[in-house]
């Protein structure tokens, strides 16, 4: 295995990135599943090598999804071990919205049963999102129906592109 860097961090492990109509992406993954999933960047470079056969197919499915079919990304097994129970159970709630649909933090926090400032919390998990588009963060906005908190490359504005392309309802300001 070669090591690859992404975003400034260092992965040990096998890491594709493949083109999509939006940019490059890029995922890793190890013997338990997918680890890292990165959306579009401009600036990095397409790479090959060997990869399982779920790979190939998850990098079919996202290709069609940035070519507008919508694609479920629920079945894809994640490596678990890499975030906390409270993030995971987030994040199931998180894969539970379906594209062009968008809940919010509070409803989130109410689903998993938490209190009123539980908003807050799922917010920082959502931040910390290791397979961004396959746990469809960008999904989940402000209670008001505002565009926030997303900090993946190209920030509210990856977030709302993706929104456009899964033809959610946007507020416009």
């Amino acid at each position: 295995m070669n090591p690859r860097a992404t975003r400034g961090i260092l992965y040990l492990m096998p890491t594709v990135a493949f083109s999509t109509p939006q940019g490059t992406c890029s995922v890793s993954w190890n013997e338990k599943g997918l680890t890292r999933f990165c959306l579009p960047e401009e600036n990095l470079p397409e790479s090959d090598g060997p990869r399982p056969a779920w790979i190939d197919d998850l990098i079919v499915r996202v290709r069609e999804h940035y070519s507008g079919k919508m694609r479920d990304f629920s079945g894809v097994t994640l490596d678990w071990s890499l975030v906390s129970a409270f993030q995971q159970q987030v994040y199931r709630q998180t894969q539970a919205v379906p594209p062009g649909v968008t809940t919010t933090y509070g409803e989130i926090a109410q689903r998993l049963g938490l209190g009123r400032d539980g908003a807050r919390p799922v917010g920082v998990a959502l931040g910390s999102n290791p397979w961004p588009l396959v746990v469809p963060c960008h999904r989940v906005v402000a209670a008001d129906g505002k565009m926030t908190g997303f900090s993946a490359p190209g920030g509210i504005r990856t977030k709302t592109r993706l929104l456009a392309l899964e033809g959610a309802e946007l507020l416009s300001e």
